[in-house]
């Protein structure tokens, strides 16, 4: 579905064949990959600049040269076109693997845009990265946030880096896994929140958004299950796999991973588990609670429930020694967790029924542990990260609510609605009210949002419909943003554009799948609640939607399967396990084992905290209540028989919230496209590239932002960026003279040189001034232009001045130190200055209470527990220097960063780059003492580095 009215082909309007062989070119085999070599396009570095008319072909040309040319950044304006070329395809993707990584001007700028702006505004601020899996938005994502701490953070060397490079570390491992289209898959979303003011950085706080949950006991064929598991089979020591009942186990012989794919580079697993145990302990929380559960987890799976023999109720378990050594980690019995697991509480009008489950649903049980052990253990390292003490911030506890900032009190108030806003059921009062809390609790923050990426695995399952469902929301959230907003600002005001832009719709694909009562996760939920079949919702989704293009039935017909055309494709997806996944619940029989009077391992009733808290508010335990495998706040838990939410509605709600504070920010796009689906370096697919590029709308994109008015601005803020552009005789300065003050900024860029075909053009609105992108680009430059000019005569005439001002002086001082005689003569003589005035005579010299109060003095020691007496010692020189996490004792080899003496004097010189030996600290302050040469020197430690250590995290 596209915005346009009729198949009239209007003036100005770009059309572009559907076939990508009419822009093929012949493969040269003696390139890399069979690629030929664009002639040209490498040297443009913004796609508005592009040649000639502006189709497919061009747009696909410039990439690729771009590309040869190791150039993988390319502007639209002011939107970024990332293009992965798996340079580094062994990167874990965390904070602390990009410290080696150059920084990328386009990046830089940016960030150095959203902290500009949010500093001018006070407005906040999101950079927001989308693309298929696979395309880099995790990697550009790290690169972001490395440059924001060098712009406003301080730098990498900062506490705050240290600990959130820590955080990521741990959580890279926890989720992420395999997939058929990429080894290095986000399985949690993130949106990154920092909080900046006065244009310095003082909080950072990760907001996750967890939905696989299905693959820590079922990852796909030919998928691997989350990294962590992999890497703590290749790192734990002899002794700590018997202390977690893991010795004999392997990839081979644990249920939850033989069944996809059981490769594994030992080497570089085992060495990332270390990173990970160290980062850990950076965080605070203790190793041995974490790998505890997890291996808990890995041998939940081994435990299998069969039914007994005829006319028993109850079922027997295979592998008894695997349910004592899971009851064992988790600090319970045996029996108490058989009894979980296999028994079920039933409130039927009001009195409590016990009954024994079989096999199959002890199975479902089972695997539900598992997944609420694993999610919940996520959630709390994310707490633990967030409640960090740093400045301007309080100390949480590992208790606290990891999603505390603007997301859960929007959560509070929000209910599930459509996505787009077609079918919301609260009144316009009230989502009012929310809004302006929102806005009031996320002013002032950047944030990078990097949520999930289109997907389509076969077969595709209900996580997958919501991760495809992210997708068509953020690409809906561009579309508004950069399409529609600009279209519908042009018309409202007045204004023509000689270009008419085509962009593609998505708004019927997201009614079909979220809409409040027809769509496809509502009518999931209603099968839940009735206990309903995955064949009944099939057959009631296709009466349903029978007329919808976007819904198709896939060939051959099955009874459980559909398929949905989305923006990016067609995805078929398998709707067998859609109700179980749904219902996403784990009763309290089970919840109730953990409770600290049956569970010695602290850690694990603190999984279930908010549950057993409710779950104990009532005198009988357990009766019947059902609970989420994802974690919930005490206060959303009800005492019925059901769970708040299903799976779904806790991610359309947490979706919702999102777009609510994506509204309130001003937003930075980077469009993410992947350059192959092999993952093979420096291999440029054009078929895979024309397809993504098709569903990003990049051509769109570049035809409004070339020819169109895609920017507008109020007229006071025109004049108040650009005013310094005219001189300012010339402006009016009266708001009825606006309109004439903008046309006199706008004749200063009369007769300035331009680029062949650039599109520079404005129009005057009612309320606006709508500028093209070329524009908009010359105003920044000569802006910036005539800034600098002004700020080199401001420094060249502030120099002069100081110059001047200290030339006798320094005069003086070169003529003491080349003739010492003239300064003996004249110091025999007189001073070369005035003599300095003495005192009065019979003035009595000052009293020393004049200069400080003592009652203020001994208030201060007190204040401080000082001893005004006997002042305490200075400490002694530390025997050791810390980097990182570690301890090194001294000597120590460095490197010098810089010359010492700078000015070259002294016996011994080192040279910048010269390896040394740091033998001890000095007694000098910030010195240390080096051995060069056979000689002594006190450096000062900024002349110094560490050489890089061979691992860091």
């Amino acid at each position: 579905m596209t915005n346009k009215k009729n198949n009239k082909m209007p003036e100005g309007h770009i059309h572009f064949s559907e076939t990508w062989n009419a822009f093929s070119w012949t493969p040269d085999p003696d390139k890399a990959g069979g690629e030929a070599m664009p002639p040209w396009g490498a040297d443009i570095e913004d796609l508005i600049h592009l040649p000639g008319p502006l189709t497919e072909d061009a747009v696909l040309k410039a990439l690729h040269a771009r590309f040869i040319d190791n150039h993988t950044y390319t502007n639209v304006g002011p939107i970024l076109v990332s293009v992965n070329g798996y340079n580094d395809v062994g990167n874990p993707l965390t904070l602390s693997s990009t410290r080696s990584v150059p920084l990328s001007p386009k990046l830089l700028r940016v960030v150095q845009e959203a902290v500009r702006h949010q500093s001018e505004t006070g407005y906040p601020q999101a950079v927001i990265l989308s693309g298929t899996s696979g395309a880099g938005k995790t990697y550009a994502s790290m690169l972001l946030l490395r440059q924001l701490f060098e712009v406003a953070g301080g730098g990498p060397e900062t506490d705050a880096f240290k600990h959130l490079a820590a955080a990521f570390t741990v959580l890279r491992s926890l989720g992420s896994a395999k997939t058929t289209s990429n080894s290095e898959s986000s399985r949690i979303g993130h949106f990154i929140e920092v909080q900046v003011t006065d244009g310095a950085l003082y909080r950072t706080k990760i907001h996750c958004y967890f939905l696989d949950q299905t693959r820590v006991i079922r990852p796909l064929k030919n998928e691997k299950n989350y990294h962590i598991f992999y890497q703590m089979l290749a790192g734990l020591s002899p002794e700590e796999r018997v202390k977690l009942n893991l010795d004999g186990y392997n990839l081979h012989n644990l249920s939850y991973l033989k069944c996809g794919d059981t490769r594994q580079d030992e080497a570089e697993d085992a060495t990332r588990f270390q990173a990970w145990k160290a980062c850990l302990g950076v965080l605070g929380i203790p190793f041995m609670d974490v790998v505890r559960v997890l291996a808990g987890v890995l041998l939940l799976g081994n435990v299998v429930f069969v039914d007994s023999c005829v006319g028993s109720v109850e079922v027997t378990v295979q592998k008894e020694a695997e349910l004592n050594a899971v009851a064992s980690l988790l600090g319970v019995t045996p029996q108490a967790l058989l009894r979980g697991i296999t028994s079920r509480t039933h409130n039927a009008r009001g009195q409590i029924i016990k009954s024994y489950c079989d096999a199959n649903m002890s199975n479902m049980i089972r695997d539900s542990l598992a997944k609420a052990l694993y999610c919940r253990t996520v959630a709390t390292i994310v707490r633990r990260a967030n409640s960090l003490k740093r400045l301007g911030s309080t100390l949480g506890t590992l208790s606290s609510d990891s999603n505390e900032s603007v997301h859960n009190q929007a959560e509070v108030a929000s209910q599930h609605a459509s996505t787009v806003g077609t079918a919301g059921s609260k009144s316009s009062k009230s989502m009012t009210a929310l809004n302006n809390a929102v806005r009031h609790a996320t002013d002032g923050f950047i944030g990078i949002l990097d949520m999930f990426g289109f997907e389509d695995p076969k077969p595709s399952h209900l996580e997958h419909l919501c991760i495809n469902l992210c997708s068509e929301t953020m690409q809906h959230f561009y579309n508004t943003h950069i399409f529609k907003s600009s279209i519908e600002s042009c018309r409202d005001e007045g204004i023509h554009s000689d270009v008419e832009v085509d962009y593609v719709d998505n708004v019927p694909c997201i009614d079909l799948i979220s809409s409040l009562r027809t769509g496809l996760l509502s009518m999931l939920d209603v099968e839940c609640s009735i206990r309903g079949s995955a064949e009944g919702y099939i057959t009631k989704v296709k009466a349903q939607h029978r007329s919808n293009s976007r819904l198709f039935e896939p060939k051959p017909i099955e009874p459980r399967m559909f398929g949905i055309q989305h923006f990016a494709g067609r995805v078929i997806y398998d709707a067998t396990d859609f109700l179980d996944t749904n219902r996403d619940v784990v009763p309290d029989d089970l919840v109730a084992v953990f409770h600290k009077q049956s569970c010695n391992f602290g850690f694990a009733t603190h999984l279930f905290g908010s549950e057993l808290k409710a779950l104990y508010s009532s005198d009988t335990v357990p009766r019947g209540v059902s609970f989420r495998i994802s974690p919930t706040s005490h206060s959303d838990l009800l005492n019925g028989d059901e769970p708040v939410s299903t799976l779904t509605q806790d991610f359309h709600t947490r979706l919702d919230n999102l777009l609510r504070t994506l509204v309130h920010a001003r937003p930075h796009f980077i469009r993410c496209v992947r350059a192959n689906a092999t993952e093979t370096p420096q291999r440029f697919d054009r078929a895979v590239v024309m397809r993504q590029i098709r569903s990003l709308q990049v051509l769109e994109t570049v035809n409004l932002m070339a020819g169109g008015f895609p920017h507008r601005m109020r007229f006071k803020a025109f004049l108040s960026r650009y005013r310094v552009i005219a001189r300012a005789t010339d402006l009016r300065r009266g708001e009825e003279k606006y309109v004439e003050d903008c046309h006199t900024i706008l004749s200063c860029l009369e007769g300035k040189p331009r680029p062949p075909g650039l599109v520079v053009t404005w129009a005057i609105g009612k309320r606006h001034i709508f500028l093209s992108e070329g524009l908009r680009q010359e105003l920044e430059a000569v802006r910036w232009e005539t800034l600098h000019r002004a700020a080199v005569t401001i420094q060249s005439v502030w120099r002069g001045y100081h110059c001047r001002k200290r030339w006798p002086a320094l005069k003086r001082t070169l003529q003491a130190v080349h003739h010492p005689s003239i300064t003996k003569v004249r110091s025999a003589v007189g001073p070369l200055s005035r003599p300095r005035p003495q005192p009065i005579a019979g003035t009595p010299p000052p009293e020393l209470t004049d200069k400080c109060d003592h009652k203020i003095i001994a208030q201060t020691c007190t204040l401080f527990g000082l001893d005004l007496e006997r002042p305490p010692p200075v400490p002694p020189s530390r025997p050791y220097t810390v980097a990182g996490n570690t301890k090194l004792g001294y000597p120590q080899t460095r490197v010098m960063k810089m010359p010492f003496p700078d000015d070259g004097s002294g016996e011994v010189s080192l040279l910048k780059g010269d390896t040394v030996t740091v033998v001890g600290a000095s007694p000098r302050r910030g010195h240390l003492v080096v051995e060069h040469s056979s000689h002594s020197l006190h450096v000062p430690f900024q002349f110094l580095e560490l050489k890089p250590s061979p691992l860091t995290i």
